[in-house]
């Protein structure tokens, strides 16, 4: 077998060798443009649990990179005039050069030719180059790899250049921990990512949002002049030690990171392997693990005898998932690194516990195992911060057990039950089933319990089986509810008060998607004449007649909800309904001033709700539910729900429920873990108001985190409650939080409940 491989970074030298290793017959030739030990970058660092694979793949090049490693397990974070230090990480560093010495030696003592100084333009050009009828190619030639630009019809890639400059540079500064600085000054806010990788050096990258770049005038300075100023910058840290630059001198001094993925890896009997394949930020430190497992597999895979076809296939199926999983996490990484003008205002405390958390591959739980001190303390100050404070104790409470105040309203803790239809209500009145279901997630410990929507008028709802709020009966069923609730649990209950608009006049959705009435069906309204799905009918634009009527229909229904006992009012503006029709240019398509811009587009929303707000109590706390994004290229992004959100704080509102989505059937969500929670947090942030965040969160650890890093001030949870009412209940017993609330029926349940727990724990 003949192989030739364009690129020798760690990826294809790698890949060289391990193939080497299992068929020493095959003739592999590896070609690199550069001369041996140059290189771009510094240091490399690899994760403790990532050096197993080495071991296990090549024992030899394993040995001699450890050799060669700096190791440390502390994180230390320097903001605000502090440095707060996380133990526990684990991790090491080489020098990118060292590594590179290491795998060339070994491709060289197994007897891989590694040919030096030669530009391979891209695979067509091998035979120039004196490798013709190579059986297997192995495009290893970086971030912008000319043989995948070759082979693009088939390998579709997606190239996302993103905007946050970096530069990557190195100092003799010895760095004892992983050290992130954080510089906030006239220009913006600028951070560094330093770590020592051998016993003189260290990497040091600078990065910055583009507009703190632009207004400290980096993008009018040369390489030396960067340097220069970078080192002005970091100088109150760097002890009089310098910045260098391996980069050549006419190239430009700072890159922009750029996130690869591809449809498919492989085109006959090319192959992409490491960054031409995929490429993961560099602030959680996995690209070079990703190239180099990418070269296990694909060795263990063309070794194994296989037809080419059948062999690349089995080495995509296996990688494609673990690398979209560290790319959702570097993803993660990535944009909190970019939008840390977010955090920086955040105390000390919360922005270093934000930045620990930020790619989610790092729990709350996860830091209790590795530095439970540090933990602790931040689970104290968090603690003894909220409102009413917690006195100082220790342990503190897990931050999901934290009380939160929105005016006269207390929760006990920071879970909600999320509204969810249930499609089990005549006539919009609420019955026995809404009665045991909401029932029973409020004694099964959550703080806040919220409605289905519960919409205004018979010819608001969604289906013939939706609850309403409309007639005097509906505030009687509703009461019984909320008088349970008051009576045999802590939590307090919330009104989600909603008009379907253009979703309206459907069946049940167990019996199919958005399909209309046969009969019984009522005409649609919307802001324009766009139907949400091609089966539904088109609505009828709304004449300022209709939105009178139905601000003045929302308006009675908080009057009803003040009558039936409701601690807090929600307005749902999310998910393609009437109000949120409104909102999205998919379905606005007005020409008068509700429509157009999206200051004219919030308008009618921001009306119905100042008009609730007029009549609902002083004291009682009101909401809003918005999609704050479309997932469709033209329509509401997370910049522009950060003006929603900040519209609706202007007309009253005192938190901010933040969903996505469900606004038009052109959608494409990027699902995932809490994959709503980014823009929670943008909100929160940006905006300056608490928030919910909902969406794919299910553990306890998930709203630990989530509250504690400053995302989000509640956290709704939808799913999880259908399959388990306790929730909250089993999640404090999980925890060994002894004050939560139980019901007095209950609490033998609970010593049993937490029996177990310690028995699973002590197996």
């Amino acid at each position: 077998m003949k192989v030739a491989v364009i690129g020798g970074g760690p990826a294809g030298l790698y890949f060289a060798l391990l193939l080497k290793q299992a068929r020493p017959a095959t003739d592999i030739t590896v070609f690199e443009r550069n001369r041996p030990g140059d290189t771009f970058g510094w240091g490399v660092v690899f994760s403790d649990q990532t050096m197993g694979n080495f071991r296990a793949a090549d024992p030899p090049s394993f040995e001699a990179m450890t050799s060669s490693f700096a190791h440390w397990d502390d994180i230390d974070v320097h903001v605000g005039g502090r440095v707060i230090r996380s133990s526990g990480h684990g991790f090491a560093g080489i020098a990118r050069a060292k590594l590179l010495h290491i795998l060339q030696s070994r491709c060289a003592e197994l007897g891989v030719t590694l040919r030096f100084q030669t530009d391979v333009a891209d695979d067509a050009a091998l035979p120039a180059h004196g490798v013709a009828g190579a059986d297997v190619i192995v495009a290893a030639d970086g971030v912008n790899s000319a043989v995948r630009a070759r082979h693009a019809a088939c390998c579709e890639p997606d190239l996302d250049v993103r905007t946050a400059p970096y530069i990557w540079l190195g100092t003799t500064f010895p760095f004892e921990a992983f050290t992130f600085y954080f510089v906030e000054n006239e220009h913006g806010v600028f951070q560094a990512h330093c770590y020592r990788f051998d016993a003189s050096m260290s990497t040091f990258i600078v990065e910055s949002d583009e507009a703190s770049w632009r207004r400290a005038g980096f993008d009018r300075l040369d390489l030396a002049g960067t340097v220069a100023a970078c080192e002005q910058l970091f100088a109150p840290w760097l002890g009089g030690h310098r910045l260098i630059s391996n980069a050549r001198s006419d190239a430009p001094p700072w890159s922009r990171f750029v996130r690869v993925r591809n449809a498919s890896w492989f085109d006959g009997n090319v192959v992409l392997i490491g960054d031409a394949a995929h490429t993961a930020h560099f602030s959680i430190g996995s690209g070079t693990k990703l190239a180099m497992e990418d070269a296990i597999a694909l060795a263990r895979e063309v070794a194994g005898g296989r037809a080419l076809p059948e062999a690349f296939a089995a080495y995509e199926a296996e990688r494609r998932t673990e690398a979209l999983r560290l790319q959702n996490a570097a993803r993660n990484s990535m944009e909190w690194f970019e939008h840390v003008k977010r955090y920086i205002a955040m105390e000390p405390e919360q922005f270093a516990y934000s930045l620990l958390t930020r790619s989610q591959r790092v729990s709350h739980e996860n830091l209790r195992v590795r530095d439970a001190t540090y933990l602790g303390g931040v689970e104290r100050w968090f603690a003894a911060g909220t409102a009413p404070p917690v006195e100082a104790a220790s342990p503190a409470p897990p931050p999901l057990f934290t009380p939160f105040t929105l005016r006269g309203m207390t929760v006990v803790n920071r879970v909600v039950v999320a509204p969810m239809d249930m499609y089990r209500a005549e006539d919009g009145l609420p019955g026995e089933f809404h009665f045991v279901h909401l029932g029973a997630r409020a004694i099964g410990g959550a703080g806040l319990v919220m409605t289905e929507m519960a919409c205004v008028a018979a010819d608001a709802r969604i289906t013939p089986a939706c609850a309403g709020m409309y007639a005097p009966d509906h505030v009687t069923a509703w009461q019984r509810i909320v008088d349970f609730a008051h009576r045999e649990s802590l939590a307090k209950v919330c009104l989600q008060l909603g008009h379907a608009g253009p979703k309206g006049s459907t069946k049940v959705p167990w019996l199919g998607d958005d399909v209309p009435l046969d009969e019984g069906g009522w005409p649609l309204v919307g802001p324009s004449a766009v139907r949400y799905a091609p089966q539904l009918p088109v609505p009828r634009p709304m004449t300022r007649k209709d939105m009178d009527r139905v601000r003045d229909q929302f308006v009675s229904a908080a009057r009803r909800g003040i009558d039936a006992g409701f601690d807090m009012l929600e307005l749902h503006c999310a998910h393609g309904y009437l109000l949120s029709s409104f909102i999205t240019p998919l379905s606005n398509r007005r020409t008068d001033e509700y429509g157009g811009s999206l200051e004219n587009r919030v308008r009618f929303p921001v009306e119905v709700f100042a008009a609730m707000r007029a009549v609902w109590p002083a004291d009682r706390p009101m909401s809003v539910r918005i999609s704050a994004t479309d997932w469709v290229d033209g329509g509401v992004t997370g910049d522009d729900a950060v003006a929603v959100a900040r519209a609706f704080v202007t007309a009253g509102a005192d938190i901010v429920h933040v969903s996505t989505g469900q606004t038009s059937m052109q959608a494409r969500p990027v699902y995932g873990r809490m994959y709503q929670t980014p823009f929670s947090d943008q909100i929160r942030n940006e905006a300056g108001v608490p928030t919910i965040a909902v969406g794919n969160i299910t553990e306890a650890e998930q709203v630990n985190a989530i509250i504690a890093a400053g995302r989000a001030d509640l956290c709704a949870l939808a799913r999880p409650h259908l399959t388990d009412p306790y929730w909250t209940l089993r999640a404090a017993a999980a925890l060994g939080y002894q004050p939560q609330h139980w019901p007095v029926p209950y609490r033998t349940g609970r010593r049993q409940l937490e029996r177990l727990i310690e028995r699973a724990k002590a197996t």
